[in-house]
């Protein structure tokens, strides 16, 4: 885990390519104590030890079923494909069977990519892991900190330019989305939990890769007052509906979903689960 230094950071954007639905502004000033947060995503292996100490069946096991993207499925699991698709994103597909060992559903494995960040995980899985290993989800404004790496108002941790020198800094799609990835960031799906540079605090993969869980409900506006609970040390509203997911994944692509940026966010149901859904902790 990487230790954060307590102070305060200017959070959140006013990028003009943002989602106003999103709440990404205003821009503000917001303080922290010190935490720490973990320097990578959980891995399959960490989850995998989670799993067998503890006997923990995930919500997608439950359910039997979680969302795969259609050009990842494996050819055996085509036909436990289920009947409908998601509004505006047809790309997703549930599948019977499809959970964090069967990440693109029954026939696939994850044999090979122990050190892969775990997908297929619900808020209430990666909160049960935090509990677990004696840690926590980070705040929304915790994520945030510590992904920006000490450097104020940037759009990615290593600076405003997507690629710079056109050396891909991050594992997102590259291509024509939702068609042919060219993979030329190195990755189709995942990465490692550890491609690429690290931030200024050590941390791997806060722009794309899986989109990682946080604690707060989501809201589009509670943070906007200046208040003393939206200004220091924030957790984010009592209640809600969906709660807040940060990074992007790479399944981001700039034509519907540019949210790899540092001040992006959005929120899913606590039970949902998907296969670019992973988290880390914070204590």
């Amino acid at each position: 885990m990487a230790a954060i230094p307590g102070g305060t950071f200017w959070m959140g954007g006013n990028d003009p390519d943002a989602f106003p639905e999103d709440g990404e502004g205003p821009v503000r000033q917001v303080g922290l104590r010190p935490f720490h947060i973990d320097v990578h995503a959980v891995s399959n292996a960490k989850f995998a030890t989670f799993v067998k100490a503890t006997g923990y069946v995930t919500e997608a096991e439950r359910f039997n079923w979680s969302y795969v993207f259609q050009g990842f499925l494996h050819p055996d699991a085509r036909r436990h494909v289920l009947n409908g698709t998601v509004p505006g994103a047809p790309w997703w597909r549930a599948v019977q069977g499809a959970f964090w060992r069967a990440p693109e559903g029954p026939g696939s494995s994850i044999g090979n990519r122990p050190n892969h960040p775990v997908v297929h995980i619900s808020w209430h899985d990666a909160n049960a892991y935090a509990t677990w290993a004696g840690k926590r989800l980070p705040t929304e404004a915790e994520w945030e900190y510590a992904a920006r790496g000490g450097h104020e108002r940037r759009r990615f941790p290593w600076g405003d330019e997507l690629d710079p020198n056109r050396r891909p800094r991050c594992n997102i799609w590259r291509g024509d989305f939702p068609h042919n990835n060219t993979a030329t960031d190195g990755y189709r799906s995942t990465a490692p939990v550890n491609a690429f540079a690290p931030n200024g605090y050590g941390l791997y993969n806060t722009s794309g890769n899986v989109w990682e869980w946080c604690a707060d409900w989501f809201s589009a506006d509670w943070h906007a007052p200046d208040t003393p609970a939206t200004r220091s040390d924030p957790t984010g509203p009592s209640t809600g509906h969906v709660r807040v997911m940060r990074g992007g994944s790479h399944m981001c692509h700039h034509t519907y979903c540019n949210r790899y940026r540092l001040a992006a966010r959005t929120g899913n149901t606590p039970d949902s689960s998907a296969g670019h859904t992973g988290f880390r902790c914070a204590y």
